[in-house]
């Protein structure tokens, strides 16, 4: 009986906790600060705003067009005049909302009066943080005091920090703002 013990004793002994060198550390919390929209449900918002517009009493008989350019993300609309064209964007808006797509990633730019007495307007859709914006966002989790760091890759600001409290402050603190884009917060690991 005595010899079983003294082989464990010396079993426990013989174990050693030895760092491995070439092991990787954990990576720090991180997540995305993107603005993006999905294409198709953008697009069914505008079938469904063109539907809507030749059932309406007021654009009876009108020349009214909406095209979608996937490609340059760009929305021509084409009627007859200004309150209809306003009409016909207050639509597309309304329907976004209906569809959960933020309508601040539309924008309008100058009425530009087609030929006769026709109005067209070229209506971009933003996707991606420009730069300005994305300086706006990193000013604003520097100035917030956590300890955190954000840093700009191509159309998205990259979060990172040791504990994921902070990183769930910031994300609060983004969407407090106003950045006149919508703002998505993607790959939290």
């Amino acid at each position: 009986m005595a010899a079983t013990v003294i082989t464990m004793n010396l079993c426990i002994r013989n174990i050693s906790f030895s760092e491995d060198v070439n092991a990787k550390p954990f990576p720090m919390p991180s997540f995305d600060i993107v603005s993006k929209l999905d294409h198709q449900t953008l697009d069914n918002v505008l079938n469904i705003a063109r539907k809507e517009i030749v059932n309406r009493f007021d654009f009876r008989n009108s020349k009214t067009e909406i095209n979608f350019n996937k490609k340059d993300l760009l929305i021509s609309l084409l009627t007859e005049d200004d309150m209809r064209m306003n009409s016909i964007i207050d639509v597309i808006r309304s329907r976004m909302a209906k569809q959960n797509i933020d309508p601040t990633c539309l924008d309008a730019g100058k009425e530009v009066y087609a030929s006769g007495n026709m109005v067209k307007k070229d209506v971009k859709v933003k996707e991606g943080i420009d730069k300005d914006t994305a300086r706006k966002i990193i000013k604003d989790i520097k100035d917030s005091g956590l300890k955190v760091q954000a840093q700009l890759m191509d159309d998205q600001v990259r979060v990172t920090g040791k504990k994921i409290d902070e990183l769930q402050k910031i994300i609060s603190l983004v969407r407090q703002k106003s950045y006149e884009l919508p703002v998505q917060f993607v790959n939290m690991k």
